[in-house]
């Protein structure tokens, strides 16, 4: 059994934020209904950047196309949220309050229901404005610390959104956990800019406490004396971490540096912080004496920190990804691509898929049985363009 079977959980989300709080609570286990237009979430049918979201966000969830501006819709899925655990919402601020959906309103027809609103900003000021993972990445300075000086630059993933909704989900944890105790349900918020805060925290801790203010990576000073790529023989780059005292020790002998380890600018890691205009390119001499797959075998055999550069989509060649059961086939259409599962393990198995992304409305008619529509029921909310079911196989 997994830790959440027996959760019901109704899902009105799109893109990644609400998605990936689904994702994590249908991976461990729990019923995800995934509520949708009848033609289905736009999130589907994006391209080019966009054209991984849904696969990536929606494998073992169900899906219930249904038209939420009709009376009937909106009566259907009041029916089934009196059956759920747990709704959560990534749209915009007071939209599902229209719809007759809002906390309020279902916590008295539902008092065990936890109700999680995944939103741009918590309360205050800005919580009426929309957002996205760029416009907080931008306000929150985390675009400042990944680009240049001048040329801020958002993070190469939806880190933002992903955070926010992973985040969304430890709020719904607990609230399970809390419910326990008390027998009712909560209200749990999370939010992008609060989630961009949290990721910049450290600097500005540091900011705090030493007053100045910290510049991006691209140009910072490393707190460690080797924190760096490095060049090799035949033109590969590895990045390679020299980070404690006895690290220092070990790279000065394997790689038969004795006037290194005796220089007395470079015992401690703050000297060597301090020493890095000339001790970087030194090292890098010392690197370029080998390849790339020679450093690599080296570094991992006396156990220091190194890193290929690769691209996302070397990683699905990975071995260690591969072997580990780190990728999971996944069909979307007609199409079957490998996507990474939850970077988690539970008595050391990871978490498997147990059901492709769904198809637009693909669950309907086990779901609405579930409610205790007719046959007859059913194909009449279906004449009425009430619901939606696939159209083909």
């Amino acid at each position: 059994m997994l830790p959440l079977e027996g959760v019901r959980v109704v899902e009105f989300a799109h893109m990644v934020m609400g998605p990936s709080c689904g994702l994590v609570l249908a991976d461990l286990g729990a019923e995800v209904i995934k509520v949708e237009p009848l033609a289905g979430d736009n999130t589907r049918r994006l391209e080019a950047a966009g054209a991984g979201f849904f696969p990536v966000f929606n494998r073992n969830k169900k899906s219930l196309a249904v038209d939420l501006q009709k009376p009937e819709g909106r009566e259907l899925v009041h029916k089934l949220l009196k059956t759920a655990d747990v709704l959560t919402e990534n749209f915009r601020p007071g939209a599902l309050d229209k719809l007759g959906f809002s906390y309020e309103k279902l916590s008295k027809e539902n008092p065990r229901l936890i109700y999680c609103s995944l939103k741009g900003f918590l309360k205050g000021p800005y919580e009426h404005r929309l957002a996205l993972d760029e416009v907080t990445q931008m306000m929150g300075g985390l675009a400042y610390m990944t680009g240049l000086p001048d040329r801020p630059l958002r993070a190469g993933s939806s880190v933002i959104d992903i955070m926010g909704g992973t985040f969304a989900a430890v709020g719904i944890l607990a609230a399970l956990r809390e419910r326990e105790k008390t027998g009712r349900g909560a209200q749990v918020t999370s939010s992008l800019f609060e989630s961009t805060a949290y990721l910049v925290a450290q600097h500005m801790a540091q900011f705090e406490l030493t007053g100045e203010a910290p510049q991006p990576m691209s140009v910072k000073r490393p707190a460690w004396g080797i924190y760096d790529i490095c060049e090799t023989a035949g033109g590969g780059r590895l990045f390679v971490g020299v980070v404690t005292d006895t690290q220092w020790e070990v790279f000065c002998r394997e790689f038969q540096e004795p006037d290194l380890a005796k220089d007395a600018r470079l015992r401690t890691n703050g000297q060597r912080v301090k020493e890095r205009a000339w001790l970087v390119p030194r090292v890098n001499e010392i690197t370029k004496k080998h390849s790339q797959s020679e450093l690599c075998a080296k570094l991992e055999a006396i156990g220091l920190p190194f890193a290929p550069i690769a691209k996302p989509w070397d990683l699905l060649d990975d071995p260690h990804l591969n072997a580990s059961g780190g990728l999971l086939e996944t069909k979307i259409d007609s199409k079957t691509i490998r996507v990474p599962a939850l970077p988690l393990a539970l008595d050391g198995q990871r978490l498997r898929k147990r059901a492709d992304p769904p198809r637009v409305g693909e669950h309907g008619r086990e779901l609405l049985a579930g409610l205790g529509c007719s046959p007859e029921e059913i194909s009449k909310l279906l004449d009425q363009r009430i619901v939606a079911f696939p159209t083909h196989s």
